[in-house]
């Protein structure tokens, strides 16, 4: 697949798009890359998504460990190849063990989770395969990390949604990782989505 809307040459962004630009590189991030690249089309939109990435990224009431876990469920939920292979080593980084990394690019439910880990892996597989999250999981999220902490969980969810819709759609380059791509991706959706659609994914 080609990228849609792949990387601008400084020279041919606006000035509203070289600020926007620049924001991002002056963040913790230090450079632009993945979904920022096609949002810089919008840059008031991409300066409005980098700052909540920047707050649930590195600041969430959850912590680095169950954001990154949060963001891999996400990621996997939606076949989203450069989320994966952008987070997956960052989540490693923070103490997810590398078999519950596994198991949810096989989409298994993974084994010997910590309570917090278990709490937020229920928590983000049931609002995206339920649309809901049950009063059991949400009970124990609200007990391990108060109000401030499901909010922030709910925002990691639905914006690291956003940003594989924004990638999965400008059909974003994966960049280089020590990550193995996730299996069964892009290829398999498009197959499965062509036999029970009867629309060419094409």
């Amino acid at each position: 697949m080609s990228d849609r809307l792949g990387p601008l040459p400084t020279d041919q962004m606006n000035a509203a798009q070289r600020a926007a630009a620049q924001a991002v590189i002056d963040g913790p991030r230090g450079a632009l890359y993945g979904p920022f690249v096609p949002l810089l089309r919008s840059p008031e939109l991409m300066e409005c998504a980098q700052r909540m990435g920047e707050y649930l990224r590195y600041r969430s009431a959850i912590g680095t460990r169950l954001s990154e876990l949060a963001i891999l469920v996400t990621a996997r939920q939606w076949n989203q190849q450069v989320e994966w292979a952008i987070h997956a080593p960052i989540a490693a980084q923070a103490g997810i063990a590398p078999a519950v990394i596994d198991a949810i690019a096989q989409r298994r439910k993974p084994h010997g989770l910590q309570d917090d880990e278990a709490a937020v892996y229920a928590f983000c597989i049931e609002l995206h395969q339920l649309k809901r999250v049950t009063d059991d999981s949400y009970a124990r999220a609200l007990a391990l990390f108060g109000e401030h902490g499901v909010v922030d969980l709910m925002g990691i969810n639905g914006y690291y949604t956003f940003l594989a819709m924004v990638m999965n759609t400008a059909q974003t380059g994966t960049p280089p990782s020590s990550a193995a791509p996730l299996p069964g991706g892009d290829a398999q959706a498009s197959a499965s989505f062509a036999a029970s659609s009867g629309v060419s994914p094409s």
